[in-house]
């Protein structure tokens, strides 16, 4: 029996691991089959995430009566008290003491006043010396003073401080002051010379706005900004004197999240107003830097506050959200018929909030159905709503048109985009079209523009390239060809952001670029923003609708702009009548950008772009000049034009909207880039105003030769020209009556006087060129000295080019009966230039030199300072000029 027993519980206890093991096997499997179901199936979708909800707003505590949050304000009163100032009596220049050229500050507040297309002067903050000059002839030179350091205004001394106090009190000036604590500062002190008290380095929470803050425009008062503020070094202002007005306050951070409300908690001002009570001159004083969104809102403010919104934008913002790649996109990121669904909602609840809000979609036809069936299907769904929407055309097969060199292939693809749209109803005339990868836009591709207009009859493109993608806050627009072409903004959302969680950087990246981060200041600082989104952002998590509901809804909690959507053309004439200076495009080297050389068209090249520019002025002798470069082997002249012959003029006229494609026309391609040098001459280039931005932005390292006569023998010269082409005005006046034509004379008078005079300002047109050209760019020619030694002149021409030497001895040979240098040619022949050159005119009457002598004093005197300051040698007929006159 025991044998027995012992058997049976053997073969239990088998059976029992046997069971074991087999659940445990069955457990495995089930895993394994459980994983890969999970993987290879359908994936669960999450939610989207939900845009920003109602503005926060402190809640009175129930039951308990409190303090009012701010101290009783006399804002009414003091603004009565204050003295009105005549703000016109200044420049629109705003004034910045930074620093360092490299202080981060500094550069945010530049960034600032860029964005908003205000002009500024930066200057080194001086712990002492000289302050800057700030009035000229009665007029004040800055309209807005900004210290980045608050303590080295306070710190002046007391010579620069009564200068500069004395400035702002006689011509209404305010100052803008930041001041930034560090672990040296003293953790309380009293700001020297003010009745206000400073606390430093103290964390803050829980920030809201007066609402009885004078300066307040833009910004909406009253809104909470919950939870810490951003560093521990903050500064605090405390007065109790009437000049001081509170605008940005906050409380003091608990060492424990709070449990009561914030209302009946402390609260400490971080951005003080000072009204000009205590000393006559208004203030903003920052407790901090502009890290901090909220102080870069107010930091606007106060610009336009304190210039008498002279340095102010109006709170109308235009906003355009472009759609692009409609149809266009690989599986998995395209939109279904929820997303469809979704995308008209949000623009119904959008429209709500911004009037005539609608979605503007670019599409390319091609690839319509080429999605999963329930993609296709979202195509279908967006096809049954496509009136609820704008539409726009990209290429029919999405390509890039500079790769297109042949107008009537690129315009063959957009007829197939055009016969798509109108089978299947989509309208066509609206206007506006976006190309591919902005190509073709910027670098200008004509033949873009070209097909564009012949087929779609567009007016209006966009593109982010202009004038350079980056910084953003440069984009600016131009019209080319009868097209429009408007700046177009990025918002953080490409064709790869599709998923919330996946957000390059974290989710919270994308929320702070909305709650006033890059995306909400690119909203307040630009009347039009275009935003350049993707298909793909509104498939998935929608990121795309989250973004523009939630940057919606925070722009209209924190400020008082009015938001309203305008379809294109209506928002080109918009925008160009806000910035009319931009009409006139400013081409750049697209050589020097590699976005703009990955999309320029492969057949040009920036080798066909001139070395140097030979600018005048005219009757100087640039066109003998002209010549003894021509004869050089290693340099090359533009090809002659029909019209203004030897001189391109495409610097300084209509020829400048023609494009860099129609300069480049005139040069041939270089058969060696290093050695050869091409160049143009155009006398006309040096005293327009518009030519040395536009030449240094399209030749930045060209080199610049000028050539300066006698401004009085000048002045004759180009008078006798025009008698020469028998202009009546010229036959009508002596030259005296012409140069000293007053401001009453009849206008074409007055235009020849002008042509008479003006080009004669060396000094004045020399500093244009300087604001453009380093000085080692600038060679200053002697007219004399080219007429009666051309040989030793072009020696050191060839120097300042850096040309291989060429002997200019044996190639000139002095005229007799001309009475100039020309060409030498075989058997003692010559080649001289035409007949109109070398005229022989009467001499010019006592009376008129004397006058002109006189009228040119000053600018010679400022041309010889100039002279000196740069290095260069002084012509011949100045330095006579300066010995023959007392005033030397």
């Amino acid at each position: 029996m025991p044998g027995v027993r012992k058997l049976a519980r053997a073969v239990r206890q088998q059976g029992l691991h046997r069971l074991v093991l087999a659940l445990i096997l069955f457990c495995l499997l089930s895993m394994a089959y459980l994983a890969y179901h999970v993987s290879a199936g359908p994936k669960i979708k999450e939610a989207p995430p939900l845009p920003l909800g109602d503005c926060v707003a402190a809640v009175p505590v129930s039951g308990s009566q409190r303090a009012p949050l701010f101290l009783p304000s006399q804002v009414s009163q003091r603004r009565q008290s204050m003295r009105t100032v005549d703000t016109a009596r200044t420049e629109p220049v705003v004034l910045l003491f930074v620093e360092s050229i490299y202080s981060q500050l500094g550069q945010e507040i530049v960034a600032i006043l860029e964005s908003s297309r205000f002009r500024y002067h930066t200057e080194i903050a001086p712990a002492k010396g000289d302050m800057p000059p700030l009035a000229w002839r009665g007029r004040g030179r800055y309209v807005l003073i900004i210290y980045e350091n608050l303590l080295k205004y306070v710190n002046l001394d007391s010579w620069n401080r009564q200068l500069l106090d004395k400035y702002c009190q006689d011509y209404g000036v305010g100052i803008i002051g930041f001041y930034r604590a560090n672990e040296n500062s003293p953790s309380s002190a009293q700001l020297r010379g003010f009745p206000l008290f400073l606390r430093s380095n103290l964390p803050l929470w829980d920030c809201r706005i007066n609402p009885a803050a004078p300066l307040l425009y833009i910004t909406r008062p009253s809104e909470l900004e919950p939870g810490p503020l951003p560093a521990d070094n903050w500064t605090t202002f405390l007065s109790n004197h009437s000049t001081y007005e509170p605008i940005l306050l906050a409380s003091p951070r608990p060492a424990e999240p709070p449990t009561h409300s914030v209302l009946q908690r402390a609260l400490l001002a971080t951005v003080m107003q000072d009204l000009g009570l205590h000393d006559g001159i208004q203030r903003v004083l920052f407790g901090g830097s502009l890290s901090f969104w909220l102080h870069k809102l107010l930091f606007v403010d106060a610009v336009g506050y304190l210039t008498g919104r002279r340095l102010s934008l109006s709170l109308d913002r235009f906003l355009l959200v472009d759609v692009d790649d409609i149809f266009v996109g690989k599986e998995g990121t395209r939109m279904k018929v929820a997303d469809v669904e979704a995308l008209l909602q949000s623009q119904t609840k959008l429209r709500s909030l911004v009037p005539n809000f609608t979605f503007n979609l670019g599409f390319s036809g091609k690839f319509f159905h080429t999605g999963t069936d329930e993609e296709d299907e979202g195509d279908d769904t967006l096809l049954r709503h496509r009136q609820e929407f704008w539409w726009f055309p990209h290429m029919w097969s999405h390509m890039q048109p500079h790769l297109f060199h042949n107008v009537s292939v690129l315009a063959e693809q957009m007829r197939l985009n055009k016969q798509f749209a109108q089978e299947h109803g989509i309208p066509t005339d609206m206007g506006y079209a976006v190309a591919p990868h902005h190509s073709g836009v910027y670098p200008v591709h004509s033949q873009l523009y070209q097909a564009w207009k012949s087929v779609w009859g567009i007016t209006v493109t966009s593109t982010e390239e202009y004038p350079h993608l980056r910084p953003a806050r440069f984009r600016r627009g131009f019209i080319h060809n009868g097209i429009q072409v408007l700046p177009r903004q990025t918002c953080g959302l490409f064709t790869h952001t599709i998923f919330y969680k996946d957000y390059p950087g974290g989710p919270q990246e994308l929320d702070k670029s909305i709650r006033g981060g890059e995306l909400f200041l690119t909203v307040l600082l630009n009347p039009v923003s275009i935003f350049m989104t993707h298909l793909s952002n509104y498939g998935n998590d929608r990121l795309g609708l989250y973004t523009f509901e939630s940057l919606v809804k925070f722009v209209q909690c924190w400020t008082h702009l009015r938001l309203q959507t305008l379809p294109p053309v209506r928002l080109a004439e918009k925008y160009f009548r806000i910035f009319p200076d931009e009409r006139d495009p400013l081409w750049q080297n697209p050589c020097h950008d590699k976005r703009h050389k990955d999309i320029w068209s492969k057949e040009k090249t920036c080798d066909r772009l001139p070395k140097f520019l030979v600018i005048g002025p005219q009757k100087t002798g640039s066109t003998a000049l002209h010549a003894f470069l021509s004869l050089h082997p290693a340099i090359t002249a533009s090809f002659s034009s029909p019209v203004t012959f030897e001189e391109v003029q495409f610097f300084s006229g209509p020829n400048y909207l023609r494009g860099i494609d129609w300069y480049m026309d005139f040069f041939p391609v270089p058969s060696n880039v290093s050695t050869d040098f091409l160049f143009e001459k155009s006398a006309n280039y040096f005293d327009t105003e518009v030519v040395p931005k536009r030449a240094a932005a399209l030749l930045p390292r060209a080199k610049i030769i000028t050539i300066l006569i006698n401004p009085a023998d000048r002045a004759y010269s180009w008078y006798q020209h025009q008698r020469a082409h028998q202009d009546p005005v010229a036959l009508n006046y002596t030259f005296h009556q012409v140069i000293s034509a007053g401001p009453s004379s009849p206008a074409a008078l007055l235009t020849l006087h002008r042509r008479c005079l003006q080009p004669g300002y060396y000094s004045t047109h020399v500093e244009h060129w300087l604001q453009c050209y380093q000085s080692n760019q600038l060679l200053i020619v002697d007219g004399l000295q080219l007429r009666s030694n051309p040989a030793q002149v072009m020696d050191s021409v060839q120097k300042f080019l850096g040309v291989t030497p060429f002997n200019y001895t044996q190639a000139l040979t002095f005229d007799e009966s001309k009475g100039f240098w020309c060409q030498r040619l075989d058997a003692g022949r010559s080649r001289c230039l035409g007949k109109s050159k070398g005229r022989k005119y009467p001499d010019m009457s006592p009376e008129s030199r004397a006058f002109l002598s006189e009228h040119y004093r000053e600018q010679n005197v400022e041309l010889l300072r100039l002279l000196k300051r740069l290095g260069q040698p002084l012509p011949t007929w100045l330095r006579d000029e300066l010995h023959n006159s007392s005033w030397s």
